[in-house]
């Protein structure tokens, strides 16, 4: 029906969706009879779409947005939230809770007024305009024909007008607006009385409004599964897949990135082909693909009529977007870190800081990117949804000039990289020759950035594009003693492979061997001492052949390691004798002592607990000045051998100064394998109560790194 078009008889109630643009009605309206002989009246109206059918997840936003929406108890506040936005990345799930929380209001008899929806269309080719959209809500409000006003100014205040005398007469209305794009849609539609609730939705955070945001991230992984297995469970309730195969279900939710437009275009793939199909193809398909975003489509429409494919969505956000921000966006994601800081974004955009930032405000503003402040202080990292990422990722190879500046974009970040994890390599270990507040404070700074930069170190060094074969390598080499401070071995092993590899490609025989090294190490710390003896065996030949007799001694001590963990007692202490023998032959009384310490773990196992005494003993002296944290090692092994011949009382006073020694470091797997030794031999004291603390404080600091209590080499 056209716009002004008047019909007689009963009231006309327009049921589904028609379009208002260019002068139609556009979605669900209850209109009263229009002729000029009728006065009008408003009417109490619901012109929702349905509610979303297996509605999952977001409770806590549904509750502050229901808190919000809720009448007041006694006037009406004069300064809460008469507008609230919800707002998030296209495909996340905004309208199904805008609905959601709608609906629950309507049910609840809220808005005596009515609840009224209208979608602007804002990311369409033609968004409804705000004329538009006021002629749609008066027709609504049971004002049209000859009662409607010519003159748009007129049509706004006859729109506001309608509102009050609803407000005046206690009829509180909910107005639902849908895709809202430019803020600049919203205020000819808002009402004048603070009675009213405003609620939209948009894929723009809007801080020009005064809005109470909430802004939706990717739904918890147990929402995932759930919302999937209700989408199954809809169409055939008997549907098994999901609690068939947890395991499948968790990946495919995981390659959805939990959003929720992605997780139901794989629930309709799902439903499509059957349940005997399984999830293994659906899997596949998506592991294999080059752009997840163009995998994730299904025939058909949602329960709105809004197609089941994700990269539509996508491109109209993009499209808003200037193409400087466009480019930026496709870097980013074509470089392997999970996020990054301002400096690195900066790097990769090759920006100055402050125009990275600015570009990157305006990304967060478009939720193609995340902003995050972690720390203490905060600090800014910034990250890309794992399906923009692909479809980014893809829009840019697309592009031979962008994939061009990729390439470089990825050296930048290497190097730039690179540049931090030397410098913090050099403060890493600071403590250890130097233990005054400034250098602890280096170190702890050092150790603060390797956290926040872990797993985007590892993935730069893993990359399989093998440009840059030498940064790589020298990144690698950076993040050993990280690695292994953490504990993080299979990183550990993974790195150490590569750069083993890189520098055997470059002929690099020094760096090879420092690379086969700390490779046999991680493997033999890591619980695979058999696989460590062949590049510990490769990094002593390569230590020789060029002339580094401190570093042949080194992978000795490894190699010594390694066979003790395989069992092979005999040659392990045979090794150990030979590397302290060329260190102390070197004047090395560091690592001396090390080799000293390691021989007494050896004398210990074969059951030898007085001469591994002795050697402990040894090793104390040569670190007590030289090395506050294999000091510590060692106490805690001269206590954990004391101890096991009786000598109960030295041994608890030597815990004791190993348990404060370690406490002052970041290093709770240490602190709690002393503190277990420690609960052990007060218990044998007869001192129960000190025993049972001591318990306590091992099992809370290997919680921290998720192990268990350990005692001296043993788990108990």
């Amino acid at each position: 029906m056209e716009a002004g078009q008047e019909r007689s008889g009963e009231p006309v109630r327009y049921q589904d969706h028609v379009d208002l643009r260019g002068g139609h009605f556009h979605g669900p309206v209850t209109v009263g009879a229009a002729c000029e002989h009728t006065p009008y009246e408003p009417t109490v109206l619901s012109a929702l779409p349905a509610a979303p059918a297996g509605f999952t997840g977001r409770d806590r936003e549904l509750s502050a947005l229901l808190d919000g929406l809720r009448p007041p108890d006694g006037p009406p506040e004069t300064d809460a939230a008469a507008l609230w936005a919800v707002t998030g990345l296209g495909g996340m799930g905004k309208t199904a809770l805008a609905l959601e929380a709608a609906h629950i209001a309507r049910r609840s008899r809220w808005f005596a007024g009515g609840t009224l929806f209208l979608d602007l269309a804002g990311y369409d080719e033609n968004p409804l305009t705000p004329e538009q959209a006021v002629a749609s809500l008066l027709y609504a409000l049971g004002v049209g024909g000859a009662h409607l006003p010519s003159d748009e100014i007129d049509q706004h205040a006859l729109y506001r007008s309608r509102l009050t005398t609803l407000a005046d007469q206690g009829r509180r209305v909910l107005l639902l607006f849908d895709n809202v794009c430019d803020p600049g849609q919203l205020p000819p539609l808002l009402p004048g009385s603070a009675e009213h609730r405003v609620l939209f939705t948009s894929r723009e955070s809007h801080p020009s409004l005064p809005a109470r945001e909430l802004s939706l991230g990717p739904l918890c992984p147990r929402d995932s599964a759930d919302l999937v297995t209700k989408a199954l469970s809809l169409r055939e309730p008997e549907d098994g897949r999901s609690p068939r195969d947890a395991a499948s279900l968790r990946e495919l939710t995981g390659l959805c990135g939990h959003m929720p437009l992605a997780l139901q275009i794989a629930a309709a793939v799902l439903r499509h082909r059957g349940s005997s199909a399984g999830m293994g193809s659906l899997l596949a398909e998506l592991r294999s693909s080059t752009s997840r975003t163009d995998a994730l489509r299904s025939r058909g429409v949602d329960q709105y009529g809004r197609p089941l494919a994700l990269a539509p969505v996508f491109e109209a956000c993009l499209r808003r977007l200037p193409a400087d921000r466009i480019r930026a966006l496709c870097l980013l994601a074509q470089v392997p870190c999970a996020d990054y800081d301002t400096d690195t974004a900066a790097e990769i955009a090759a920006l100055p800081r402050a125009a990275a930032l600015d570009l990157l405000a305006d990304l967060a503003w478009a939720h193609l990117v995340t902003r995050e402040q972690p720390g203490d202080p905060p600090r800014d990292r910034w990250s890309i949804h794992d399906l923009v990422r692909s479809y980014a990722g893809a829009l840019g190879e697309s592009d031979p000039r962008l994939a061009a500046e990729a390439a470089g974009a990825r050296t930048r970040a290497r190097r730039h990289l690179c540049r931090l994890a030397a410098l913090a390599d050099r403060n890493f270990p600071a403590p250890v020759h130097d233990p005054s507040p400034a250098a602890t404070a280096r170190r702890n700074a050092a150790l603060a950035w390797f956290d926040s930069e872990h797993a985007n170190l590892v993935a730069v060094v893993q990359a399989p594009d093998r440009q840059d074969a030498e940064t790589r390598l020298a990144l690698g080499l950076h993040l050993a003693g990280y690695l292994r401070w953490r504990r993080f071995y299979e990183d550990w092993i993974a790195v150490g492979r590569t750069a083993r590899s890189l520098a055997h490609e470059l002929g690099d025989e020094r760096a090879e061997a420092a690379a086969c090294n700390h490779l046999g190490n991680a493997l033999s710390r890591g619980g695979r001492p058999a696989e460590a003896v062949e590049p510990l065996t490769r990094a002593a030949l390569l230590f020789d052949r060029v002339a580094d007799p401190t570093g042949e001694g080194m992978a000795w001590n490894n190699l010594g390691l390694a066979y003790r963990r395989s069992g092979d007692l005999e040659r392990s202490l045979a090794i150990h004798r030979r590397a302290r023998d060329r260190f102390q032959a070197l004047g090395d009384r560091w690592n001396e002592g090390r080799a000293q310490h390691n021989i007494g773990l050896v004398l210990d196992e074969v059951g030898r607990p007085a001469e591994a005494a002795a050697a402990f003993r040894l090793a104390c002296d040569l670190h007590r000045r030289r090395d506050r944290i294999y000091y510590g090692d060692s106490l805690n092994s001269l206590g954990w051998a004391l101890y096991t011949v009786g000598e109960t009382t030295e041994a608890i006073t030597v815990l004791e100064k190993s348990l404060q020694v370690r406490r002052q470091d970041d290093n709770w797997y240490a602190t709690g394998m002393t503190a277990a030794n420690l609960a052990l031999a007060l218990e044998s004291a007869g001192r129960h109560t000190e025993a049972t603390e001591a318990r306590d404080a091992a099992q809370e600091a290997c919680a921290r790194v998720g192990t268990q209590a350990l005692v001296y080499g043993h788990v108990h």
